[in-house]
């Protein structure tokens, strides 16, 4: 309990940091993210439980990763990160789940995902930024990428990319999980050379 108002208080400073470097005020970003004011000012409290969608929808709307939302200060040169120290950021009705890993720094930073999909599962995502690319890397089992409405069967020893400014979705698909690894791809930042 203790870590998880841990990370709701780094991602109420973060959100309310990213607003104020952006110059939007709460109504301005909550139009242009889509999100309700209330649930705005109660994330900058560091109250509610924001889903990953809202942190997606932020993100995109303040032009930076969702890691940079939910992570603290670097720790150090080299980052090790084991998969069971980061909480799931969707859980799916049959188990499957997403956690973002890590996010690179840099003018144009990459996250790193690790989804477990079960048969059946899917999980719809709005279209990113203009700019934003994911490339997803199946290590076993198999999924359905689901890109502007066309479907596209990607399976174990596979890897896919595309452009993340159109709708998309990820279902698991076959008999078995399916464990991917997938990369977000952000375009540079505000005031990052070329």
């Amino acid at each position: 309990m203790a870590e998880t108002a841990a990370a709701l208080r780094t991602v109420a400073h973060n959100v309310r940091a990213a607003r104020t470097r952006a110059g939007l005020s709460l109504d301005e970003l909550g139009r242009r993210a889509q999100v309700s004011k209330g649930a705005l000012v109660a994330l900058e409290r560091a109250q509610g439980n924001p889903n990953l969608a809202t942190l997606v929808r932020l993100a995109d709307t303040l032009g930076i990763s969702v890691s940079a939302l939910m992570q603290g200060p670097p720790e150090g040169r080299v980052r090790v990160v084991a998969a069971d120290a980061v909480a799931p950021l969707w859980t799916g009705p049959q188990g499957g789940e997403a956690r973002l890993m890590l996010t690179t720094s840099g003018p144009a930073p990459v996250e790193i995902w690790r989804w477990q999909l079960e048969p059946g599962e899917e999980y719809p995502s709005h279209p990113h930024q203009a700019g934003v690319t994911e490339t997803i890397s199946v290590t076993s089992g198999r999924m359905t990428l689901v890109v502007d409405g066309e479907e596209h069967p990607v399976e174990a020893g596979r890897t896919a990319t595309f452009e993340g400014d159109a709708p998309h979705a990820y279902r698991g698909s076959g008999t078995g999980t399916c464990h991917l690894i997938m990369t977000v791809h952000l375009p540079p930042g505000p005031g990052s050379a070329p």
